[in-house]
């Protein structure tokens, strides 16, 4: 559940900011009324910095590795089309 926190009671309530962001995730912090800041737990935060896997990687863990697939193309003519 994400949370919405005035800057200064960010600021005196610290701890239990923190506590909700582990606990309930991503919170916001405002300024003058604005979205400024998030908080949010390493876990998180990991999740979002994680490299992508490449094209290679992702079909090198795909668990359809190994498959024998026929991609031999069919060579019957192709059927016509009114358009």
């Amino acid at each position: 559940m994400r949370r919405s926190w005035q800057l200064q009671t960010a600021k005196n309530h610290f701890s239990e900011l923190v506590d909700e962001a582990l606990r309930k995730g991503l919170q916001t912090v405002t300024r003058h009324g604005r979205d400024a800041v998030v908080v949010l737990s390493v876990e998180e935060y990991s999740k979002l910095i994680k490299p992508k896997a490449g094209l290679v990687e992702f079909l090198s863990d795909s668990p359809l590795k190994g498959v024998e697939l026929d991609l031999e193309r069919d060579q019957e003519s192709s059927r016509e089309v009114s358009l």
